[in-house]
């Protein structure tokens, strides 16, 4: 399947998705997380390129829904499952199930329902499930540094292409790769013509590196990448910190078998602070304190040299009172020759103290030792001044051990985490996809669900296995609910009474008005569009026949005018004129006109549908006329109302199989005959 083959994938997108590592993959298995990883692709739009290639793939034309009633219902029942996820992530993936009339998009939905429901919904789950989302790839972090060099054109583009992170120089000679170790710590210089060139600094020649790809090296060559720009795998670990954490916690709450060994990547997460440094070295960390606190420690050994000079000097018996001397050398005085000849052994004393002060301070070692000696010393001077040369050295030195060491730190720490790179992206995925699974299973036990019997689907074997009863599927009827409870109901589930129906073939649907028969078409629709998603349903048991389509019309506010009465009629035309096989629901369809005219054009419909072997269900307060008006003996189903109490209907909410239910004027005459003796009512009731 190529790339623009999926619907509503353009050149752009395509362009995009190609950036992925498997891009045909990712739309083979509707990976919406794999998907949005593509650059300007979010989960949203992930979700909706996943449902095309599902569609694509399994030659589904998405025209199951052909009514705005019927995409109302499946918005509903999507909601249900959505509200029950606990990730964005899960919320989007579940937008990949939708009604098919596709055999194999069925089953493979159905496949994954059956593992959904064998998960168990677990609080402890739930709650590390929320600190869970997508791997995200930070933007690259410029890298000061270290850079590239070639002298290739070519190469050049393509060298900022694959590592926007780093510098890219171009180079003609020797000379110039020297000028370029002058002014970063590290060069790497991708031409083999440069090989076995002798320039001062940390100058490296590498053939090895792959720049052909168009792809940004996440997962192309990553132990190159580790070792040219560690800092990128080093920003990925650190960026996604916190999901990659929740989902060791989501696999041992759900005693899943992780893709990464826990105790390595929450090891190498240790190491890496928030903003990608290595962290956790000692080495590394002394030499950091060192740099940043070079100048104050110098000028605290400075206080400590003066302070014993002063001391000295002011209680010293020299040729001056020792408060004049100082008012001397205050006042600017040589002091040189006299500190040589009278306090010799106090300055070097005074020199030994500020020493050993900088060194304790900055914890340096026997090398840098060498160098922080030459901060103070020299000809005899009070106060006693840093050697600013030697002040400079030492900060060079000790800046450069501290980028050699966090270099080699960040390669070697970025060389383990290269090799966990992919396995925690599946980490993720499974965690993501357990969610998933979990939303299926907590709508399948809150709403007291079955999986639903395909009658006539010959590639299922499993239906009756699940459905227990072993039916015929040929003497089946179209669509049947068993202890069927509509979750879409404004009342608590636990409210909702159940309801068992079925029909085979045309029927209408009589009954009392709120008596439920609005809600017993809301529940056969609810029924077969998530049968048709490859979901489970509300009900103790239900069978339908594989529909290629949903037909739900609504009931009309009112009248309509005569346009409108054309358009309605015409789109009527249009469903008797489609195929056999789709499940038709229709509410209250002779408000459109007068009630006279409405019977006729109902009984013309159901005429059509039952020439074409249809299962429709039309409610209508008409039963009797249209019943008349048609050309065939029109089964009639009634939600009967058994009585009146207290103003409020009593009703049997399960419809009664060849029965035409009385209406509420009907319950209502009846109820007033029987409460008086006048005749009156006894003569109305008969006209019934």
């Amino acid at each position: 399947m190529e790339l623009e083959d999926v619907p509503g994938v353009g050149e752009k997108t395509a362009s995009a998705l190609s950036q992925l590592e498997d891009p045909k993959r990712a739309l083979r298995e509707g990976d919406v997380a794999a998907i949005a990883r593509a650059p300007g692709i979010s989960e949203g739009r992930a979700a909706v390129i996943a449902r095309g290639a599902i569609r694509r793939r399994h030659g589904d034309d998405g025209s199951f829904l052909a009514t705005d009633r019927a995409r109302e219902i499946y918005r509903d029942a999507l909601g249900l499952l959505k509200r029950r996820a606990e990730t964005d992530y899960a919320e989007k993936r579940l937008e990949t199930f939708y009604p098919s009339a596709s055999p194999s998009r069925i089953a493979e939905a159905r496949e994954f329902t059956r593992q959904a429901i064998e998960r168990e919904p677990d609080q402890t789950i739930s709650a590390a499930l929320e600190g869970v989302e997508p791997l995200e790839t930070p933007s690259p972090t410029r890298v000061r540094e270290r850079c590239l060099a070639t002298a290739d054109a070519e190469r050049y583009a393509a060298a900022e292409r694959r590592f926007p992170e780093l510098s890219v120089e171009v180079i003609e000679d020797r000379q110039d790769v020297a000028e370029l170790a002058r002014s970063y710590s590290t060069v790497i210089v991708l031409d083999e013509a440069f090989a076995g060139m002798d320039v001062a600094g940390d100058v490296q020649v590498r053939t090895d590196v792959q720049l052909d790809s168009e792809s940004d090296g996440q997962s192309v060559d990553l132990e190159t990448t580790a070792e040219i720009v560690p800092e990128r795998l080093l920003s990925f670990f650190a960026h996604n910190r916190e999901p990659l954490r929740a989902a060791v916690r989501v696999h041992e709450a759900a005693d899943l078998e992780p893709a990464v060994d826990p105790e390595r990547l929450l090891g190498a997460l240790a190491r890496v602070d928030e903003d990608g440094t290595v962290v956790g070295d000692e080495e590394l960390d002394r030499l950091s304190r060192a740099v940043d606190d070079l100048d104050a420690a110098v000028g605290t050994a400075e206080s400590v040299a003066n302070d014993h000079l002063r001391a000295a000097i002011g209680e010293r018996d020299v040729t001056i009172e020792g408060r004049d001397f100082l008012s001397l050398v205050e006042q600017g005085a040589r002091v040189d020759s006299l500190l040589s000849r009278e306090l010799h052994e106090e300055y070097e004393e005074a020199i030994r103290k500020a020493r050993e002060q900088l060194v304790d301070a900055l914890a340096l070692s026997d090398g840098e030792t060498e160098l922080a000696e030459r901060v103070f010393g020299g000809e005899p001077t009070f106060p006693v001044e840093r050697n600013e040369q030697a002040v400079s050295r030492l900060r060079t030195e000790l800046s450069a051990a501290r980028d050699r060491r966090a270099a080699r730190l960040k390669t070697e720490l970025a060389a383990d985490l290269a090799a966990l790179r992919e396995p925690v992206e599946t980490l993720v995925a499974d965690a993501l996809e357990l969610d998933v699974e979990l939303a299926i299973s907590r709508f399948y036990r809150e709403y007291d669900c079955t999986m639903p019997t395909f009658l006539d689907d010959e590639l299922d074997g499993r239906g009756d296995e699940l459905d227990g009863r072993g039916d015929d599927p040929t003497d089946a009827p179209g669509i049947e609910v068993v202890g069927g409870r509509s979750p879409l109901l404004d009342v608590d589930f636990e409210a909702v009474e159940p309801v068992d129906y079925g029909v085979s073939g045309v029927t209408l649907l009589s009954g009392v008005n709120s008596g439920g028969k609005t809600s017993t078409l809301d529940l056969l629709g609810l029924v077969a569009v998530l049968s048709a998603m490859g979901l489970p349903v509300p009900a103790e048991r239900a069978r339908l026949r594989r529909f290629s389509g949903l037909h739900y019309y609504a009931k009309s506010q009112g009248t309509l005018d005569a346009g409108a009465f054309e358009s309605t009629v015409r789109e009527f035309g249009d469903l008797v004129d489609g195929a056999d096989d789709r499940l038709v629901l229709v509410d209250e369809l002779e408000s459109i006109t007068e009630p006279g005219a409405s019977a006729k054009i109902v009984a013309g419909i159901l005429e059509e549908l039952d020439r074409q072997d249809a299962t429709a269900v039309f409610v209508s307060h008409l039963a009797r006329e249209i019943r008349e008006a048609a050309d065939f003996s029109v089964a009639v189903d009634g939600i009967e109302a058994v009585g009146l109490e207290d103003g409020e209907l009593v009703v049997e909410r399960s419809p009664v199989r060849n029965h035409l239910a009385r209406s509420t004027p009907e319950l209502i005459v009846e109820k007033l005959a029987g409460e008086s003796d006048a005749t009156f009512y006894e003569r109305l009731l008969e006209k019934f």
